[in-house]
Formats: C-alpha cells, sequence, structure tokens
C-alpha cells in the first residue's frame, strides 16, 4: 500500500473525485457512505500517485513511510475495510 486515510479524515470526498484508479471507498452511491467516519484507500488498487494526499482537505492522507506513528495502527484499518467488503482475509507472502 503506498497511501492510508488516517484520524483527521472527515470523509469528504473531494479525494475520491481525483483518484485515476477508484481505490477510495465508500463513495456517495456505496452502501455505508452516509454511516461512514471515514474514507478508506484499497491498497491492492492504490498506484501511488499522490492525487489524493494533493486533494485532501484535511491532510489526512499519508504515504506509509511517512504515516506519523500515533495512526500506524490506520494501515490495518484501511486494509481490513477491503477485506470485509471482499469477505475475505488478506494473503500475505
Amino acid at each position: 500500500m503506498s497511501y492510508v486515510i488516517a484520524a483527521p479524515c472527515v470523509a469528504d470526498y473531494s479525494c475520491a473525485e481525483v483518484c485515476p484508479v477508484d481505490c477510495i471507498s465508500p463513495m456517495p452511491d456505496e452502501s455505508g457512505f452516509e454511516a461512514a467516519t471515514q474514507l478508506y484507500i484499497n491498497p491492492e488498487l492504490c498506484v501511488d500517485c499522490d492525487a489524493c494526499r494533493e486533494a485532501c482537505p484535511v491532510n489526512a492522507i499519508f504515504a506509509v513511510d511517512q504515516l506519523p506513528a500515533k495512526w500506524v495502527d490506520y494501515i490495518s484499518i484501511n486494509a481490513a475495510h477491503f477485506q470485509r467488503q471482499s469477505g475475505t482475509e488478506a494473503c500475505h507472502d
């Protein structure tokens, strides 16, 4: 995963609007959007383009290697969101 969305996220989907691979979820037309307290980056789809980070109005998106230590758990939180959606557990080699 190249980027991760952390605690400052306010579920403003301007970051998702600029994503060239639609790896940010949930979107306004998806189930659960209204209840979402934050957005998530799919680690399997992210292409490390930096567009979402630039568009984030609250600076909640970080490159994994620049994620503040207090938010390191958001790496697994983002990945888990997509595992729940697909009903699968992540495989690690």
